[in-house]
């Protein structure tokens, strides 16, 4: 299964369209974008702020497993530079990502409702592939 981010970057957020094997599934939001050259590392003066800052584009596997801080299986996304346990998940504001990526609908300016819907969905989603042995990766741009 494939995950596709396609990113636009706000003064304060980074929304995106999240699309699922290329059929549009829900809206994303995330921290502030940082690697200005978006590149995919931070480098030319650029500075990761933990907690406040969007993952760097790139392709990463993702695996599901249980978040200990949400007592629930999520979306892990492994290997990114710099970032320790990335999840998709629900949340609604840029106060509720601190590096990870929030799904829903972007119905107001730097937000997202309908969050936990849209993250059992994903998560039921990606427990089928799961089940049917596929590799589940996801490209953000």
């Amino acid at each position: 299964m494939k995950l596709h981010i396609k990113r636009w970057y706000g003064p304060n957020y980074t929304i995106g369209k999240l699309y699922i094997d290329g059929v549009y599934f829900c809206d994303t939001l995330e921290d502030p974008n940082r690697d200005q050259n978006k590149n995919g590392v931070f480098d030319n003066n650029e500075i990761k702020v933990f907690g406040d800052t969007c993952i760097p584009v790139g392709t990463y596997n993702i695996v599901l497993t249980l978040s200990p801080k949400f007592k629930r299986i999520l979306p892990r996304l492994e290997n990114v530079s710099n970032f320790a346990g990335v999840l998709i998940h629900a949340g609604n504001t840029k106060k509720d990502t601190e590096g990870c990526i929030l799904v829903g609908i972007n119905s107001e300016i730097g937000k997202v409702t309908n969050s936990k819907y849209y993250e059992k969905l994903l998560v039921d989603k990606l427990n089928e592939a799961k089940n049917r042995s596929e590799s589940i990766n996801i490209k953000i741009e």
